[in-house]
């Protein structure tokens, strides 16, 4: 009796190890779905056509995009991915990378040397953190100085901020309607760039000091009070200064410059104005260009995906440069990798990216953009320079 249940045991056990061995096999030869997250307006229609490309190669694997905006994947992935309703990859930007690895949520990357060999210095050093690299970057992005030639001569846009608010002043005097200068006042995206002369930078130089943001030190309190002083040429309190609002005024004819980022090319064009692409004025006492926020556009493989190996694969295709050309040409960013495009103004972003910075990816940076709008907003406005950034800095520290 118990060799014949022993017998039944062992026959069950080899039944049910032949069963899970075709189920592995089934597995690993069958259909793989990959859901990746990327936004619209572009994004979308690169990760559907590059799915296609990559199927055609790959025809066990099948891309299906999902629209998650860029600014809302960092939240929902702590949602949907522990609840096994997530994608195997999505789009986020580098500086929520702290969160995202803190949070458990992201794979490093799975071939990190062949990566850092293959795109641009600065979009592999704005995904590794603590000395580990996570993601792929499929884009690098900052902004520029737009002028628009019909109201600017290229010889005329100015290479200093206080040069570049005398001639504001003198246009605006001269042409009721129109601007000679705006941008997003409240946005500390933008307004970081008046604190960074004397090489003072967020968190540091490396952008990890969580003791110290930097924002309250005398180069940013000295270089915002600056930034205060404009508004004796551009009188427009700053709830009427947002990016769309300056962006309209450019695109509509109304602004002879403008700071924004390759994001807007095609829109300009589209409205038929003649502009041009430059760096950024140096601020008063600086003789190069200003620095700015570098940001880094990355494909994240999550923690919660079944299917890693090809969720990393499909990546690493996506930095080819075929793909990059094509990235290029549906969205207008800068490729992540030195490939040969065709554009009038991305000389001009390339310019200023010698002289940007990578936005910091620690966790302390999710407690940035709050606080400095808040702070800009409220300079611009006219408020203590000092007393807001010193606010600022406490946010930012949960002091």
């Amino acid at each position: 009796m118990n060799k014949k249940i022993m017998a039944a045991v062992l026959a069950g056990a080899v039944m049910l190890s032949f069963s899970c061995s075709k189920k592995s096999a089934a597995g690993k030869s069958g259909k793989v779905v990959l859901t990746v997250w990327e936004s619209t307006n572009g994004p979308d229609e690169f990760i559907k056509q590059a799915g296609e490309a990559y199927t055609k190669t790959h025809p066990n694997v099948e891309i299906k995009y999902v629209n998650v905006e860029l600014g809302d994947a960092v939240t929902q992935i702590a949602l949907d991915g522990p609840a096994g309703v997530g994608p195997d990859l999505f789009a986020a930007p580098h500086d929520r990378l702290g969160s995202l690895v803190s949070g458990g949520h992201v794979l490093p990357t799975a071939n990190p040397d062949k990566v850092k060999s293959e795109v641009l210095a600065a979009c592999s050093s704005a995904l590794t953190y603590d000395g580990t690299m996570y993601g792929y970057p499929v884009s690098a992005e900052t902004y520029a100085l737009f002028y628009n030639k019909d109201l600017i001569a290229e010889e005329d846009v100015p290479t200093t901020w206080e040069g570049l608010a005398q001639w504001s002043k003198d246009f605006n005097a001269k042409n009721p309607g129109k601007y000679g200068f705006v941008m997003d006042v409240g946005s500390g995206y933008y307004t970081i760039v008046f604190t960074t002369s004397e090489g003072n930078r967020l968190f540091g130089p490396d952008g990890t000091d969580t003791n110290n943001t930097n924002i309250n030190s005398d180069a940013s309190i000295k270089g915002m009070k600056f930034f205060q002083s404009m508004r004796k040429g551009l009188d427009v309190p700053a709830a009427d200064l947002d990016t769309s609002t300056s962006d309209a005024a450019f695109q509509a004819g109304t602004a002879a410059m403008h700071i924004t980022g390759l994001w807007n090319v095609v829109p300009f064009e589209n409205a038929g104005i003649d502009f041009g692409v430059t760096t950024l004025p140096a601020l008063p006492g600086e003789s190069t260009p200003c620095a700015s926020f570098s940001g880094t556009r990355a494909m994240f493989v999550s923690a919660y995906t079944d299917h890693p190996d090809e969720a990393n694969d499909f990546a690493l295709f996506l930095l080819t440069p075929e793909m990059q050309k094509l990235r290029f040409d549906l969205t207008g960013t800068v490729p992540s990798v030195s490939v040969e495009v065709s554009s009038p103004y991305l000389g001009g972003f390339m310019a200023q990216l010698d002289y940007a910075f990578p936005m910091p990816s620690i966790p302390e940076m999710g407690m940035y953009w709050e606080a400095m709008n808040n702070a800009s907003k409220n300079i611009w406005d006219g408020a203590d320079v000092k007393a807001e950034l010193d606010a600022c800095n406490a946010a930012i520290l949960g002091k």
